[in-house]
């Protein structure tokens, strides 16, 4: 079959290069694509908006349509590719509210028992000031709609409180949610979501802030290990405390949710809770999931479209997986972009993922905040830890920024 990826980052780069392993596949076009992507793919500018996209799907012929970002999502473009009568991988706009209104997803765990932080859900500035200063430290103030992974702040002491939720309620038509501070291992588990059921790919940790020892602002996360080391008990904790009920509670509400279901949590002493949940492949989880998947990605995206979807498809490698991301300087505030990258040739079992790049002539150059995905697998977590960091040696990116403790909270080090 002949399938359309919609994005532009390493995570569409990520699933490009998973769909074009696909015995299924025949042929993938991308919209808008990256220079990493054209090297796979066929690449088509411009279709973004839901006419265009699924304009574009028509128009070209194709018998599936993957969304990988969240915003497509939310503007409905799966809703449009449906009406066109194009089987599409992805949530409808209203089903996509899981991610896109953290105000509405807070209220849907609430109403369906799926654990998640103690949390109140604000419209107004005065209001949510007098809660955030009456709440224990730290205290974590959201952003309710979409930020790119960058819109909650886990404050320390109270003026930063203030000073998050007065940026929020700068925006017109802004709303926030203010959440009790949970401890305890961050992982995230992705599931394939077919409407009815949930199948959960292999969790995986990402590291959100920019700096090492998980300091400084939020980004769209910095580097990833997979499998995470979740025990038995609690991934079937996820699966019929949290994954069930949530599909269970879309069906219910008239919403099924099909795509992937990505659900970030934290495993308190009192067992896993919901951080937030997303409705799409992680960025930059993706990057370190798929390169695992032996399933066919073409297959199990289709049944997910057709409601048809067999846990059986959904199979992973042996071994590990991790994710260095190269980020630009100045980001996750003002990137630069422009600088001159040069790229090593991979080896077997090692992938340079294309996010925020683009072409100056024939120079490849930066041109985003997280600018490359430097992937590697091996037998073990930290032998994918020292391949991945030595393939980031070899990279040519003149003050990019990266983390060099990936793996370090369940006490990871590189091995040669």
């Amino acid at each position: 079959m002949k399938v359309l990826v919609v994005g532009g980052g390493g995570r569409e780069h990520a699933i490009v290069d998973a769909l074009t392993r696909s015995s299924s596949v025949t042929g993938v076009v991308c919209t808008p694509g990256n220079p990493g992507i054209a090297a796979l793919a066929r690449c088509v500018p411009g279709a973004q908006d839901p006419a265009a996209v699924a304009a574009l799907a028509v128009g070209e012929g194709v018998d599936l349509v993957v969304v990988g970002p969240e915003g497509p999502l939310a503007e409905g473009v799966v809703d449009a590719l449906q009406a066109a009568g194009v089987p599409a991988f992805g949530p409808s706009r209203d089903a996509s509210r899981l991610e896109g209104d953290k105000a509405w997803s807070k209220a849907f765990m609430a109403r369906h028992g799926i654990p998640t932080a103690r949390y109140r859900s604000f419209e107004d500035l005065p209001g949510a000031l007098a809660y955030a200063l009456e709440q224990p430290l730290p205290v974590v103030v959201k952003d309710a709609g979409l930020r790119a992974g960058k819109g909650v702040t886990i404050c320390h002491a109270h003026d930063e409180a203030r000073e998050a939720l007065t940026a929020i309620f700068s925006q017109d038509g802004a709303a926030a949610v203010i959440e009790e501070f949970m401890t305890g291992q961050e992982v995230s588990v992705l599931a394939f979501a077919d409407g009815v059921r949930a199948v959960q790919m292999l969790p995986s940790q990402d590291h959100k802030t920019i700096h090492e020892g998980d300091t400084g602002p939020m980004t769209g996360g910095m580097g990833v290990i997979c499998p995470f080391p979740l025990t038995d008990a609690d991934r079937t904790s996820v699966q019929s405390g949290i994954l069930d009920l949530v599909m269970a509670g879309m069906a219910a509400e008239g919403l099924p949710f099909v795509g992937v279901l990505y659900a970030g949590l934290m495993l308190t002493p009192d067992g896993p809770k919901v951080v937030e949940f997303n409705a799409r492949f992680g960025d930059p989880e993706a990057e370190a999931v798929l390169p695992l998947l032996t399933g066919d990605l073409g297959e199990i995206t289709l049944a997910c479209a057709q409601g048809r979807l067999d846990p059986g498809m959904v199979t992973f490698a042996a071994g590990a997986s991790a994710v260095v991301i190269l980020a630009a300087p100045g980001y996750p505030g003002e990137p630069q972009r422009g600088v001159p990258l040069t790229l090593p040739v991979a080896g077997e079992g090692e992938r340079i993922y294309q996010a925020g790049t683009a072409l100056q002539g024939e120079q490849l150059v930066s041109a985003g905040g997280r600018v490359l995905a430097v992937q590697a697998s091996a037998d073990t977590l930290a032998l994918a830890l020292g391949r991945a960091y030595r393939l980031v040696e070899r990279v040519g990116f003149e003050g990019a920024q990266f983390r060099r403790d990936i793996g370090g909270r369940i006490g990871l080090t590189p091995e040669a």
